[in-house]
């Protein structure tokens, strides 16, 4: 699955889990969920590498759009379901830069075994990732739009036409 779409899946976990350590485990825990769904890959990483390029800088952006973009009240939760659901990920770009994982190799095991991935899936990737935008951006919005539009009430306004 591209990173980016399981960035966009922690940060709906981080929206609706209550504390930061809670959706930094949960967002883990969906990455593995999530790589046994039926998805793009399974082609050597050096074939990709421009498309993996390209989802790591995005699921770059968008870690800090959503970040900056959620009310402060969430920010640390909704960064640390970002960050638990990419963490598993970190191998690849280890591997690259650094010709080794950074993980135990059962964990890498784990998240190999669990990949149900096909070459012909791309079109489902760019689809659960708009969906996913899509829904990050309300719920994101949201908090926003509430503490924008609070109710005012005539005894707040001031009195203009006291006069009249």
């Amino acid at each position: 699955m591209l990173v980016t779409n399981h960035v966009l899946s922690g940060a709906v976990i981080g929206h609706a889990v209550g504390s930061a350590p809670g959706a930094f485990v949960t967002g883990l825990v969906s990455h593995l969920a999530l790589d046994a769904v039926p998805h793009w890959g399974g082609r050597p990483l050096e074939d990709v590498m421009h498309v993996a390029v390209a989802d790591g800088l995005t699921g770059l952006l968008v870690m800090a759009a959503t970040t900056l973009g959620t009310d402060r009240d969430r920010r640390l939760r909704v960064l640390a379901g970002m960050a638990g659901a990419a963490f598993l990920d970190l191998d690849k770009p280890s591997r690259v830069f650094l010709g080794l994982s950074p993980f135990p190799a059962a964990v890498d095991a784990l998240h190999a075994r669990v990949q149900r991935e096909s070459p012909r899936r791309m079109p489902q990737e760019l689809l659960v990732g708009l969906g996913g935008a899509l829904v990050v951006a309300a719920l994101s919005g949201r908090g926003r739009r509430a503490a924008c539009h609070t109710p005012v009430h005539d005894r707040d306004l001031p009195q203009l036409h006291a006069g009249r």
